[in-house]
């Protein structure tokens, strides 16, 4: 060995071993902070769904392709990764022999092409995605930025780190090209080296010691750069930007549903010690036990894992509504804030009883002892375990000041919290699969439970869904009020039928379309297509109560396990079966919530339920918009946008039927709104926003509402009555405005569908019927 090989070997050597000494220590610190977390049941099971759900979010980049040139660009960069790791090993054999190389593998044609294809695309990859965080920096976009608030330090460092990396490789195939060149090696040519051979070419007059001296030093230089990220990185567990190249394979793998879906739709019920919490028995739970998250360690270690693999791109950030509109309220910065306080609190709660003893020995007057002074991290990690998990920051007009991992009294700021929609953009939009929705929940249940700690108009709805069963704290005799005068009995199961086995379904009308003026006239539709399709239906009249979902959302589970038993028991004595409802709160929760309290139900939303209807011709559109009879609860339109309601379809999946229904109205055209689907803004009234104003930021609503108005469209079409409200609000604001039409309204799908059905004397013409929609893909 040269004097160059042995410097150059003693050098990388010694900062390996230090690196993978502190990656692999950092690691087994990864193992005991998650320890530290709740348990989480149901997160190992369907093992084979799980992994065959990983493969397919890796390779086939499912949850990055929402921002495709992103998506392609990163792809080349994760799999150069893994892919020329293999030359990383032989740049360690090529210290001392700079002819090193695997046998059979480094002289494998397609292996050969493979690395120096990736190599190429990863380059490409990387620039893009430098030049694209150039393009949408907070310099240039303020707080629109996705990247605002992101560490920029360590995304600038790992970017680099990827450059530096992908030119040694392309630089040592060079190299190696032409150092085979002068050992006259055959496999020294543009086979084995397509896309390198061209510089390697303008090396070949080298002698062979130049020539191996240069590998010597890339190959030294490509290592240093390798260790130096992993020192970095092992002495900085909360860089996500690095971590969640090991990390999101982890949480992909354990996320809550096997087969892939998002972790939206159900709330996951109160545990403590990894059973649900039975409400009945309450009295029973340790004095200790938490409802919610009130500390860091109350988050199962699955909260933490999440808040560790967060990748602080930004995605979940630019779809927050609440972010959107100037209130303090990121997904990114609540996960990073979470996650910076979780391991600066870390150490101290994983000190021995002694540990603690000793750091809190009081030196003088009042100062820090010599244990705590000699252990900084300890010293931090107490501090740490002193502040309040919520808590007034006095942030102003700072929003980043609302989130104090490091310093102030409190972590996360009360309108953190509450700003939240429960919209589910930021779990449908993340690309490792954190789940934000039920990590914000169980802190709201930590303050509302334990604390007491809520907006004041919360006080009235749960008092509200107390003493009345709905949140407008109306009389149960007016629930029925909806119905009067329509020219058929709508009947009450329990007085005029006996039995749900006696109807096709139950019509569970809710809250807001028992109560709500303008979501009277969705029931009364929905009421009328049922009546003239043949569906036979009945309604529960005053033995209905609210679902539960927004005391849930808000925090109240103990108001959402009483409501909701007593609607089981309900639903259970009249053996029901079948539920359509025209609200997707309620669609929600009865679908997907109430088998958590024993109710098991065929639950279909009334968009589903009358598209089918119409494939059926047991409802036929035939009255264009200039043609119909809307009188009542009809109304309709010659250009229609229609807007998602969250809980519909990023919590449930369901697109397809609104659209279709709109697709089959004779003479209507819809035109989509930009965020449109997945992507659909939220109208600000879920997670209980309903009955909360609106203090900070702009509204909400008024945002959505100047986009569906933008369109152009006569009528802005919905499929659930809180969406009708806020948009409602919105659409009276632009109008005062000057800002829209006079004749532009908000309508439910069922509203436009009935006037389509409608002829002159209110029946449906089956002659001059046009062809039922396309049997649509199956929906949740």
């Amino acid at each position: 060995m040269s004097a160059l090989q042995i410097v150059a070997t003693v050098i990388v050597l010694a900062l390996t071993a230090v690196a993978v000494a502190l990656f692999v220590r950092t690691v087994a610190r990864y193992v005991q902070v998650f320890r530290l977390g709740q348990p989480a049941p149901g997160r190992t099971d369907e093992p084979g769904q799980r992994t065959t759900n990983l493969i397919r979010e890796f390779l086939g980049h499912t949850r990055m392709a929402k921002i495709p040139r992103v998506a392609v660009a990163h792809w080349f960069v994760m799999i150069s990764f893994g892919l020329l790791f293999i030359t990383l090993l032989r740049a360690y054999g090529q210290l001392f022999n700079p002819d090193f190389a695997f046998p059979w593998l480094s002289h494998f044609v397609p292996y050969e092409w493979a690395v120096e294809v990736i190599a190429w695309l990863s380059f490409a990859g990387i620039l893009t995605l430098m030049v694209i965080r150039q393009a949408k920096h907070p310099r240039a976009q303020g707080r629109s930025s996705r990247f605002f608030g992101s560490t920029f330090w360590q995304a600038y460092f790992v970017e680099l780190v990827i450059v530096g990396v992908v030119i040694c490789v392309l630089l040592l195939r060079g190299l190696e090209y032409a150092l085979g060149r002068a050992h006259g090696d055959p496999a020294a040519s543009g086979l084995h080296f397509p896309l390198t051979a061209w510089y390697g070419q303008w090396l070949t007059g080298h002698s062979v010691s130049a020539l191996g001296s240069a590998i010597v030093v890339v190959a030294a230089l490509k290592l240093i750069i390798s260790m130096v990220w992993m020192l970095t990185i092992a002495r900085t567990p909360t860089m996500g930007i690095a971590w969640h190249r090991f990390l999101a394979f982890f949480n992909i793998w354990l996320k809550r549903h096997p087969e892939g879906g998002t972790s939206l739709g159900p709330l996951q019920p109160i545990h403590v010690g990894g059973e649900p919490v039975d409400f009945e028995n309450i009295e029973e739970l340790d004095e200790d036990a938490a409802l919610g998250v009130g500390k860091v360690e109350d988050f199962t270690w699955k909260g933490l894992l999440d808040f560790t693999t967060c990748t602080e791109c930004g995605r979940c950030q630019s779809q927050c509504p609440a972010w959107n509109t100037e209130k303090p309220l990121s997904p990114k910065l609540l996960v990073m804030g979470l996650r910076d306080h979780a391991h600066a609190k870390a150490p101290w709660l994983l000190a021995t009883e002694e540990q603690r003893a000793a750091a809190e020995q009081d030196g003088d007057g009042g100062r820090p002892g010599p244990n705590l002074t000699n252990d900084p991290s300890l010293a931090t990690a107490k501090a740490a375990s002193e502040r309040a998990l919520v808590g007034e920051t006095a942030y102003g007009d700072d929003p980043l000041a609302a989130y104090n991992p490091a310093g102030g009294d409190a972590v996360i700021d009360p309108d953190v919290l509450w700003s939240c929609t429960t919209c589910g953009a930021c779990v449908e939009q993340c690309p490792v699969d954190i789940e934000h929705v039920d990590e914000i929940v169980d802190l709201r249940r930590y303050q509302v439970l334990i604390e007491s700690a809520f907006p004041s108009e919360l006080g009235g709805l749960f008092k509200n869904l107390e003493n009345k069963a709905n949140p407008w704290g109306m009389s149960a005799r007016a629930r029925l009020d909806w119905a009067k005068d329509l020219p058929f009995e709508v009947k009450v199961l329990g007085a005029d039928v006996e039995s749900a086995e006696e109807i096709d379904y139950l019509f569970w009308v809710g809250c807001a379309g028992a109560f709500e003026d303008r979501a009277k006239k969705t029931t009364r539709a929905v009421a009328e297509l049922l009546h003239t399709a043949g569906v036979s239906f009945a309604v529960l009249g005053d033995g209905e109560s609210c679902n539960g979902d927004p005391a849930r959302r808000a925090g109240n589970e103990f108001l959402f396990q009483m409501l909701a038993q007593q609607n089981v028991e309900v639903l259970g004595e009249a053996k029901v079966t079948k539920i359509v409802v025209t609200c997707a709160h309620c669609f929600n929760t009865l679908k997907n919530e109430y088998p958590q309290v024993g109710g098991h139900y065929e639950v279909v939303h009334h968009t589903q339920l009358l598209n089918r209807l119409v494939r059926e011709k047991r409802l036929v559109p035939v009255a264009r918009p200039e043609e119909a009879d809307t009188t009542g609860a009809a109304s309709t339109g010659e250009l229609v946008t229609y807007h998602d309601p969250c809980y519909l379809g990023r919590h449930n999946g369901v697109y397809s039927p609104p659209r279709e229904l709109i697709g089959a109205l004779p003479g209507v055209q819809l035109k989509e709104m930009e965020r449109s689907g997945n992507r659909s803004f939220c109208c600000g009234a879920g997670g209980a926003r309903m009955w909360m104003e609106e203090k900070l930021g702009t509204r909400i609503n008024n945002n959505r509402t100047a986009e569906a108005v933008a369109t152009g469209a006569d009528r802005i079409a919905i499929g659930c009555p809180f969406c009708r409200v806020m948009l409602s609000d919105g659409l009276t604001e632009q109008q005062s405005n000057g800002q829209a039409r006079e004749e532009v309204e908000v309508v439910d799908v069922a509203n436009m569908l009935l006037a389509a059905v409608r002829r002159g004397d209110g029946q449906q013409d089956l002659d001059s019927a046009p062809e039922p929609a396309p049997e649509p893909e199956p929906t949740n």
